[in-house]
C-alpha cells in the first residue's frame, strides 16, 4: 500500500468536503470529488479539482457506494480516499476494501474502527483502561429473532445505537413501559442511518454536560490529545453550540478526561483523529464523569479545536495517513482563547425543530467584507436542501481571548447574516447567544428544554423590526411609482404634498402572523401607523384605536430598489438606522428582503383581504417534509386518540411521528411502509368524533 499521497479522493459531500479540499490543496495535493445527481451542481463539486458522478439521488444510491467510490478513486490516480464524517467515515469493512485496493484510508485501522466504533465494545475497553463510566445494558435477539430487554433497567435510561452518531437511534425512556417501542425506534433509525440496528441501553443522567476529548496518534505509537470541547446545547440529541474549552467543568475533571482519553486510545495504538466523548453532572465534577463513546474520525466541532490550538486537524489527519509521525508531542499544545461554533441548520425551531427543504434564494454569513468568523458551508444562492441529506447548512465560528468576547463576535455576524428560501435556526443561535444563562456557562443539555423563548425567537424585535419593516414597505412602494419626478432628495414614491392614508399587511420569513400598519407621506416624512385596525362593534361603531403611532423619515436611498440591493437610511421616531433592501419580484406578494446591524428578514406583502373560503377535500394530517413512510400505525375505520401516533416518516434521517391533533375516526390510510411521500401530502384522513352528549333534548 503506497504512503505517499499526492492525489486525494473525498468520498463526502457539503461543508466537510470543500474543508478537506481547502487543506489538501494547501499541501499541493490535488482532489477528486464524487456527487450525487442532486449535488451535481453544489459547492463541494466546485471546490475540487474533478469531480465524477455517483448517480442516485438517496445516500444509498450515491455516498454509501463504497465499490464506486473505491473504483473512481483507483480510475483517476487517487493514493488515499478520505471519508469526512458520517456515510462511510466509520465503517470498518469499507477502510479494509480500501486498503485491499492498495490505497490509503485517512483515518483509523479498519480493527480500530470495529472495537472503538461499538458502543458496547468500546464501554467494556474504557473500563479495563481505568476510564470512568456508567454500567450498560445490551439488548439482545433470541433464537426467534425477538428482541430481548434485560430486567431491572434503571429509569430514566438512554437507548443508544451500537454504531454511528450524531444523536440518530438514540431515545430517552422514563417508563418502562416505553422502553419497548423506543428500542424499536432506534434500532429502525441505526439501520436507516448506520446498516447497523444494534442498539443498548445505559442510565441516562439529567442536566449533564456533554463533553468531549480530541485525540490524535500516529502509527509510530504517539497519541496527543488537543482539549476538550463542550456539547451540551443540543435539540434531537444533535449538537447545535460547541465551545472549546468547556466553561462548565473543574481543572480536575478536565485533567481526568484528557488523561483518560489518551490511556484509551493508547491501548489500542490508535491512529488518526478521533473524539472521546463523555458526560459529567451540571457541576461539572469530577466524581461524576460518564464515558460515552468514542468517534473514530473528524468531527464536525473539530474548527473549535483548530482555533485554540492553531493546529489543521485535517493536515494532522493526512500526514498521518502517509505514514509520518506527529510533528509535536503534549506539551507543545496550549490553548489560547476560546472558540465557539454554532451550526446553522435548515429546521424550524418553534415546530418542534422540523427541517425544511427548498431552494436557498439567499445566503449571506456575516457582515460583508467581514473577516471575523470562519464560515463552513456547502451552500450558496440557488443551492437546494434535499430532504436525503442532512439539513445543516453551515457552521460558523469565532475565536476571542475570552468566552465574552467570542459570544458577542458571532452573535454580532449572525445578526448580521440572511438565508432565505427555507427556515431556519438562525434566530434561536442568536439568542442562545445573547441569553444570561449561556453567557454564565450554565448551559446542561436540558438548556433547550429550559428556555423556550430561545427556541420560538422570530429574530428581531422592538423597534429594530419595525425599522426593517417600514423599510421593505417604503422601499417597495419606492420601486412601484419610479416614473414619478421628485424634487430634493424625496425618494420617488414620497411627494411634497400629503397623501391619502395606506393600509398594508405584511408578513415575516413565511409566517403566519401578519404586522399591519397604515401611513401617510408627506415630502420625505411620514405618519405611521403599527398595529391591528380597529375592528367594528356591535353597534357599528370602531372599537378604540389603540395602534403605536411613529414618525418616519426616509432620509436617503442609495443604488436602486430591485435585483440589486439599495441601501436605505431610515428615522424611526428620531433613531436613524441603515437596511439593506432587495425585493425579488413583483411589488405584491414578491418577497422582500431586508438586513441591517441588529438582524434580517424576508418580508412578503399579504393580499389586504383574505379569500375565506372553505377547504375542499378531507382533513387529516398532512405530510411537513419529503420523505419515506416507515411505518403505519392505523386502517381505515380505526378510532384514535388525540396524540395518536398515526403513522412514521422518515426524512433528512430522522424519524417524524405522524399523529391526529383530535379524537378522530380513520375514513382513509393514503400511503403504505415504503411510500414516498411529497411535503403536503394528506397521509391520513380522518373524520373528528363529536360528542353528542350534549345535544339531548331539554324536553321531557
Amino acid at each position: 500500500m503506497s504512503r505517499t499521497i499526492t492525489r486525494l479522493l473525498i468520498a463526502n459531500r457539503g461543508e466537510i468536503a470543500v474543508r478537506i479540499a481547502r487543506t489538501a490543496h494547501r499541501l499541493g495535493i490535488s482532489t477528486v470529488g464524487v456527487y450525487s445527481e442532486p449535488d451535481a451542481d453544489a459547492l463541494h463539486v466546485d471546490a475540487v479539482d474533478v469531480a465524477v458522478a455517483l448517480g442516485g439521488t438517496t445516500p444509498a444510491e450515491s455516498y454509501l457506494r463504497a465499490d464506486a467510490i473505491i473504483a473512481i478513486a483507483i480510475e483517476h490516480g487517487c493514493e488515499a480516499i478520505h471519508p469526512g464524517y458520517g456515510f462511510l467515515a466509520e465503517n470498518a469493512d469499507v477502510a479494509e476494501q480500501v486498503a485491499a485496493a492498495g490505497l490509503n484510508w485517512v483515518g483509523p485501522t479498519p480493527e480500530q474502527i470495529r472495537l472503538l466504533g461499538d458502543k458496547v465494545a468500546a464501554k467494556k475497553l474504557a473500563i479495563e483502561s481505568g476510564v470512568p463510566t456508567a454500567p450498560l445494558f445490551e439488548i439482545g435477539v433470541g433464537d426467534d429473532g425477538a428482541v430481548e430487554i434485560p430486567e431491572g433497567i434503571p429509569m430514566p435510561a438512554l437507548v443508544k445505537a451500537a454504531a454511528g452518531g450524531g444523536g440518530r437511534g438514540m431515545r430517552v425512556v422514563r417508563s418502562v413501559d416505553e422502553l419497548a417501542d423506543a428500542v424499536a425506534a432506534g434500532s429502525r433509525e441505526a439501520l436507516s442511518s448506520f446498516g447497523d440496528g444494534t442498539v443498548f441501553v445505559e442510565p441516562f443522567i439529567e442536566r449533564a454536560r456533554h463533553v468531549e476529548v480530541q485525540v490524535i496518534g500516529d502509527a509510530h505509537g504517539n497519541v496527543v490529545h488537543l482539549g476538550e470541547r463542550e456539547c451540551s446545547i443540543q435539540r434531537r440529541n444533535q449538537k447545535i453550540v460547541e465551545e472549546s474549552p468547556s466553561a462548565g467543568i473543574t481543572p480536575e475533571t478536565r485533567a481526568a478526561i484528557c488523561e483518560g482519553a489518551v490511556a484509551l486510545a493508547q491501548s489500542v495504538g490508535y491512529e488518526g483523529a478521533g473524539t472521546v466523548e463523555f458526560l459529567v453532572d451540571e457541576a461539572g465534577r469530577a466524581e461524576s464523569i460518564n464515558f460515552l463513546e468514542v468517534n473514530t474520525r473528524l468531527q464536525v466541532e473539530h474548527p473549535v479545536t483548530e482555533a485554540v490550538t492553531g493546529v489543521d486537524l485535517v493536515e494532522l489527519q493526512l500526514r498521518v495517513a502517509a505514514g509520518e509521525p506527529l510533528p509535536f508531542d503534549q506539551s507543545a499544545i496550549t490553548p489560547r482563547g476560546h472558540a465557539i461554533e454554532v451550526r446553522l441548520v435548515a429546521e424550524d425551531p418553534a415546530a418542534g425543530w422540523l427541517p425544511s427543504t427548498g431552494t436557498i434564494t439567499s445566503f449571506s454569513i456575516g457582515a460583508r467584507n467581514a473577516d471575523l468568523v470562519r464560515v463552513d458551508t456547502g451552500f450558496r444562492d440557488g443551492a437546494e436542501v434535499s430532504s436525503a441529506y442532512d439539513s445543516m447548512l453551515a457552521k460558523v465560528i469565532a475565536h476571542g481571548t475570552s468566552r465574552a468576547e467570542a459570544a458577542a463576535t458571532l452573535r454580532r455576524q449572525l445578526r448580521a447574516s440572511e438565508i432565505t428560501g427555507v427556515a431556519t435556526n438562525l434566530a434561536t443561535l442568536i439568542e442562545i447567544l445573547g441569553e444570561n444563562d449561556y453567557l454564565d456557562a450554565r448551559t446542561p443539555t436540558t438548556y433547550l428544554d429550559e428556555h423556550p423563548d430561545v427556541v420560538a425567537s422570530t429574530g428581531p424585535t422592538g423597534d429594530d423590526r419595525l425599522a426593517l419593516l417600514l423599510a421593505a414597505v417604503f422601499a417597495t412602494e419606492r420601486r412601484s411609482r419610479s416614473e414619478d419626478t421628485v424634487t430634493g432628495f424625496a425618494p420617488s414614491g414620497w411627494r411634497n404634498l400629503r397623501t391619502q392614508g395606506q393600509r398594508q399587511r405584511w408578513s415575516a420569513d413565511g409566517g403566519d402572523t401578519d404586522e399591519a400598519i397604515e401611513y401617510v407621506v408627506c415630502g420625505n416624512s411620514a405618519d405611521v401607523r403599527v398595529g391591528p385596525w380597529p375592528e367594528p362593534l356591535d353597534d357599528g361603531s370602531l372599537a378604540a384605536d389603540e395602534r403605536r403611532r411613529v414618525a418616519v423619515r426616509l432620509l436617503s436611498v442609495t443604488g436602486s430598489v430591485g435585483s440589486t440591493p439599495s441601501r436605505v437610511a431610515i428615522e424611526v421616531d428620531g433613531v436613524r438606522r441603515i437596511v439593506e433592501v432587495h425585493i425579488d419580484a413583483a411589488p405584491v406578494g414578491s418577497v422582500v428582503r431586508t438586513r441591517s446591524a441588529t438582524g434580517s428578514l424576508a418580508w412578503t406583502q399579504r393580499p389586504r383581504f383574505d379569500d375565506h373560503d372553505a377547504e375542499a377535500g378531507g382533513s387529516g394530517p398532512v405530510c411537513p417534509l419529503p420523505g419515506t413512510v416507515i411505518a403505519v400505525h392505523v386502517e381505515a375505520g380505526d378510532e384514535v386518540a388525540a396524540g395518536a401516533v398515526l403513522m412514521v416518516v422518515e426524512a433528512m434521517k430522522m424519524e417524524h411521528k405522524i399523529t391526529a391533533s383530535v379524537a378522530s375516526t380513520v375514513t382513509e390510510v393514503h400511503f403504505g411502509v415504503g411510500s414516498r411521500v411529497d411535503q403536503g401530502d394528506l397521509l391520513v384522513a380522518l373524520e373528528a368524533q363529536t360528542d353528542d352528549s350534549d345535544d339531548e333534548s331539554d324536553d321531557r
